[in-house]
């Protein structure tokens, strides 16, 4: 059974024990695609503390179109993050955005593992 520390030692607990949980299926070979495939796609909550701070500071947003929900980062841009209340929230929650946006990363790579394994 791969182990995701070894591979990913830079995952945060709750992060690590999800891919954990996709990866206790598949062999070495897989789990280490799987990891190379994951870090390059994942988000680091200190970079979207970063990109939110941009947001609250200059462009209001910002944090949202990396994450991909590219409505949301019109909707802030348009509307100063939502008058800062949308932007201080995102400051608040950066760590829970990076987690949601990782969680389905690490989802599609295991689909998309188990896909062309099969």
């Amino acid at each position: 059974m791969p182990n995701a520390f070894q591979l990913m030692p830079s995952l945060e607990a709750d992060e690590m024990a999800y891919v954990q949980m996709l990866i206790k299926d598949m062999n070495d070979n897989q789990s280490q695609q799987f990891a190379m495939s994951y870090m390059s796609r994942r988000k680091d909550p200190s970079n979207m503390l970063l990109f939110t701070l941009i947001g609250f500071i200059g462009i209001a947003g910002v944090q949202r179109f990396v994450l991909g929900q590219i409505g949301l980062g019109i909707l802030y841009l348009l509307t100063g993050g939502l008058c800062l209340i949308g932007t201080i929230v995102d400051l608040i929650n950066y760590k829970k955005l990076a987690f949601e946006y990782n969680t389905r990363q690490a989802q599609e790579v295991a689909t998309m593992m188990r896909t062309y394994t099969n």
